[in-house]
């Protein structure tokens, strides 16, 4: 068996149907079907049960779903870790929306850096959906996210909340005007912005990071929601502006980590996350 294999049937476990694994692994539905024919064949164990709802594992395919896991991140591991020098006795995975990114997680890869230096870091960006895949494939040690989902065996923990401010390039701002741009922060935000803006058009410009939305307000004007957080620095340096008298969202930011890992250091990466939240976020 192969590893691109295994990352299927990984893909079809976590989503529950065939047809979901191949818009994830962009791939085409028979390709999907193909491997897991071969890795059945090679197990001599059929791994899923096909029916119009999805699929669903088998009680062979239960039991082959931490070998997989395993298959997948002795890969990615070997990958990144052969080279490493002797003394380092670790690796840490962590992933996170770029949000996260700005500020937050370079903090606490400087942390872990001072206080576990014998400890080799892999650091990503990415959006939720390849944040969970990885998760579940056992590749990503600790993800950070706003709208995470539900699978066996990880953990979801409230880490910390965000504020969402409406910030602007213009100083004399008073609502989202013409060339509002809309953040797409989850429908929880969604919900929120809805009931506070009835009457808004739907906005022209629409992003899918906040980062985006900045760097188009900042060269060529407008308006969008971001972290309070994230804003901080440029309206210090008066490049934007806080909207006042307009709503402000609470929008979770949460670490997914999973229940059993052998990963060593795993407890204290998450221990410093958590106190990094509770000393640097304002309540």
């Amino acid at each position: 068996m192969d590893i691109e294999q295994s990352r299927t049937f990984l893909a079809i476990s976590a989503h529950g149907s065939f047809l979901a694994a191949a818009r994830q692994l962009h791939i085409t539905q028979s390709t999907v079907s193909a491997r897991i024919q071969r890795l059945e064949d090679e197990l001599g164990a059929r791994l899923f049960v096909r029916n119009r709802s999805g699929a669903s594992l088998t009680p062979a395919g239960r039991r082959f779903l931490q070998h997989a896991k395993r298959l997948v991140l002795t890969a990615e591991q070997a990958r990144h870790e052969v080279g490493l020098p002797n003394r380092y006795r670790a690796t840490i995975r962590i992933g996170g929306r770029i949000a996260l990114w700005e500020g937050f997680l370079p903090a606490w890869v400087g942390w872990m850096r001072r206080t576990a230096t014998d400890v080799a870091i892999r650091s990503e960006i990415g959006f939720e959906e390849d944040l969970m895949r990885q998760l579940v494939e056992g590749t990503l040690d600790i993800g950070l996210m706003y709208t995470p989902s539900h699978s066996p065996g990880l953990v979801v923990e409230h880490l910390f909340d965000e504020t969402l401010v409406l910030v602007s390039s213009r100083p004399d701002d008073v609502k989202p005007g013409n060339d509002y741009i809309y953040v797409e922060w989850g429908p929880g935000f969604y919900d929120k912005h809805a009931r506070s803006y009835p009457d808004l058009e739907r906005p022209p410009q629409v992003v899918n990071i906040g980062w985006l939305g900045i760097q188009l307000i900042l060269n060529n004007g407008g308006s969008c929601f971001l972290p309070a957080r994230m804003a901080e620095s440029f309206i210090a340096a008066g490049s934007l502006h806080r909207v006042a008298e307009t709503p402000e969202y609470v929008h979770p930011a949460y670490m997914i980590y999973p229940r059993e890992s052998d990963n060593p250091v795993l407890a204290e990466a998450l221990q410093g996350l958590r106190q990094l939240a509770e000393h640097t976020i304002p309540k």
